[in-house]
């Protein structure tokens, strides 16, 4: 069963293959994912990466979690699913009566 890794802290330069490259020494990496704004095309500085098993996302968690990439220190854990939004409704502004 593959298991989706969060990658925070990457370098604004790290592209897709440096971050399989990265995770390929743990295990099989099924797809990696690096997040960038969807306005100007630069990296968040976090992504996801996918391994074949979850043996092997533990492992690669145990052994990239905390380590530097590029000066930068890495936080690598399971992803948790996306939380859920809340969306198009105005109703929620403290009272305000409708008024922006």
């Amino acid at each position: 069963m593959r298991t989706k890794i969060y990658v925070g802290g990457l370098p604004y330069s790290t592209t897709e293959p440096q971050l399989t490259e990265l995770f390929t020494p743990h295990g099989k990496v099924e797809s990696v994912r690096v997040i960038t704004d969807k306005y100007t095309g630069q990296s968040r500085g976090f992504g996801f990466v996918e391994m074949a098993t979850a043996e092997e996302a533990k492992r690669a968690i145990a052994a990239l979690n905390g380590t530097a990439l590029e000066g930068r220190t890495l936080t690598v854990n399971e992803a948790r699913p996306p939380e859920a939004r809340h969306g198009g409704s105005h109703s929620d502004r403290g009272g305000r009566k409708g008024r922006w």
